[in-house]
């Protein structure tokens, strides 16, 4: 049985007088992916365990081969550097993190404003909400971040007191207007896709318009939401690298510098695919985790 307002997608097909599925046609099956990808609001993180296998292996390749080519220090020389090298990258990790978080948090909180003034009844509102919606999701992520560094003063003076304002802030607030913007869009189709009978019979009952909007309409898009919204910050968090390139000294930067540091060209390779790792190991439970949300949500027929 289908309750209202939940959706529906197609399961394999079945051939008369059998229970095996029968495979779809490459076009039916690439158009319900299409469709469940305009459900969800984005593509899917398609993250899988056998991506984490091959850049194991990777990473013992390119090992081998810098201690073949160097042949400084003594055997698993790589590993040993790697090993003393760690603690300083997941500093620098654990300020990728906090970037994420916190312009995600930012990111959420004014996207989901902006989405519900893109479905505001009052057309100034709706036309300048859509307009700042879709100059932010369609703006590159690394120009706006160039702009909040260079826009944005590095202190702030009150009165005799002076604020500093680190950059990795700054960086944090310009990777929070795409979030912004696709959180927006999260918000607008979550509400869009709920069915007009939900509203109608809440009016029937007497529900005022904004109790339909917060009480019915609201906790109906939270779980439709949920997994774009966890795909998204899945891919805040490896986009936050790009803050290296205006200096913010994450783990990418701290590892540009190990790199000068050990004067060692053959580890390179073994270094950046040592820091793939750190974002795989972080990144799949999330993607594993969206996955299952999606299967949870969505009925099956």
């Amino acid at each position: 049985m289908i309750r209202s307002g939940e959706i529906c997608v197609p399961g394999p097909r079945m051939s008369p007088g059998t229970d095996l599925p029968v495979l779809l046609p490459a076009a039916e099956i690439v158009a319900r992916r299409a469709s469940e990808e305009r459900v969800r609001g984005g593509p899917r993180l398609r993250l899988k365990a056998r991506y984490g296998v091959w850049l194991f292996l990777a990473f013992v390749f390119f090992s081998t081969v810098a201690e073949a080519q160097s042949g400084v220090g003594g055997p698993f020389w790589v590993l040993a550097t790697l090993w003393k090298w760690t603690p300083l990258l997941a500093e620098g990790f654990l300020l990728n993190l906090i970037m994420s978080f916190l312009a995600m948090l930012i990111g959420t909180v004014n996207g989901t404003l902006l989405g519900i003034a893109q479905v505001s009844l009052m057309p100034p509102v709706k036309k300048t909400s859509w307009f700042v919606t879709q100059f932010f999701r369609n703006a590159p992520w690394l120009v706006l971040m160039f702009y909040v560094m260079y826009l944005v003063p590095f202190q702030f003076r009150v009165g005799d007191i002076v604020i500093p304002f680190p950059d990795w802030i700054k960086a944090t607030l310009g990777f929070s207007l795409p979030v912004m913007a696709n959180v927006s869009e999260l918000v607008r189709g979550g509400i869009q896709s709920i069915p007009s009978g939900q509203k109608e019979a809440a009016e029937s009952l007497a529900f005022t318009r904004r109790q339909v909007f917060w009480m019915i309409i609201i906790p109906q898009c939270v779980k439709r939401i949920l997994p774009p919204w966890m795909n998204l910050y899945a891919i805040l968090t490896q986009a936050t690298v790009l803050a290296s390139i205006v200096g913010v000294v994450e783990m990418v930067t701290t590892a540009h510098e190990i790199l000068g540091a050990e004067y060692e060209p053959s580890l390179l390779l073994p270094l950046y695919t040592y820091v793939l790792l750190w974002f795989f190991a972080y990144c799949y439970p999330i993607a594993r985790w969206t996955m299952r949300l999606e299967r949870k949500f969505v009925v099956q027929t």
